[in-house]
């Protein structure tokens, strides 16, 4: 296998969400194939740089798979190729030499994009606002097994708490929903006791928001679950279901 690339990217190029986008086309030659995608993107937009054009503008902060910014289509599917896996831990060893590869932004109302490949997530911080807290006596901590979990409460509310944010569940999604995220959230506080005093408050108040941020409602094809870095289980989506049932039953 080659250890350097020459590729063609079309990148999806946007001055603001109120300007209309449209794909550019760049060369790219010598990349070495031991680099991570963003890499690839930093070295673009350092040949950018010098030849007095604006670099692309796309998310990232940590480039270790945890925060979730680095959110972009690459080649039709979230994140890329590879299964859980985020777009800064893809390496370009996973493409070809010669290579077209289209990089784009999230396509979804409730995500405007910013610039470029940047998109406005806080519809999602407005989600774990609305319910994402839970209550607890302050003071001296109490001892670790103080309140007994069940190991499996225990594992799934881990599993779910694995939710990273970064969308790729809305970008999946043919209806731009966000049920994926919204019932980890849930799921990862319903399943643990210190969850319980807000529980039925946190679950009407979470979902009211994500209908009135534009999300689409859930259709149960799974692709969320296909295209999320974490494998989030739709198994929460049930959860969450029975969960707003409940709480909205028993008003």
């Amino acid at each position: 296998m080659s250890e350097t690339l020459n590729l063609t990217l079309k990148i999806w190029r946007q001055k603001d969400k109120t300007t209309r986008g449209k794909f550019e086309t760049f060369e790219l030659k010598g990349i070495s194939t031991h680099m991570s995608f963003l890499e690839m993107l930093d070295v673009l937009n350092e040949q950018q740089v010098r030849a007095g054009i604006e670099p692309i503008a796309f998310d990232h902060d940590c480039r270790e798979g945890i925060c979730g910014s680095c959110s972009m289509y690459i080649n039709g599917r979230a994140h890329g190729p590879l299964e859980r896996t985020t777009a800064c831990q893809l390496h370009m060893f996973n493409f070809k030499d010669g290579e077209t590869i289209v990089i784009e932004p999230w396509r979804a109302k409730s995500f405007p994009v910013l610039k470029d490949l940047m998109v406005d997530r806080s519809s999602f911080d407005r989600i774990l606002q609305a319910g994402g807290f839970v209550s607890v006596n302050t003071g001296n901590a109490v001892d670790a097994n103080a309140i007994p979990i069940p190991k499996d409460d225990a594992d799934e509310a881990f599993g779910a708490a694995a939710c990273i944010g970064c969308g790729a569940c809305v970008a999946a999604c043919k209806n731009a929903s966000a049920m994926l995220f919204l019932s980890a959230k849930v799921s990862q506080l319903a399943l643990l006791p210190q969850g319980n005093a807000e529980r039925k408050r946190r679950v009407v108040e979470m979902v009211r928001v994500h209908d009135e941020e534009g999300f689409g409602g859930c259709s149960s094809t799974g692709a969320c679950e296909a295209e999320c870095p974490k494998g989030i289980s739709i198994s929460h989506i049930a959860r969450l279901n029975r969960e707003y049932l409940t709480a909205t039953l028993n008003k």
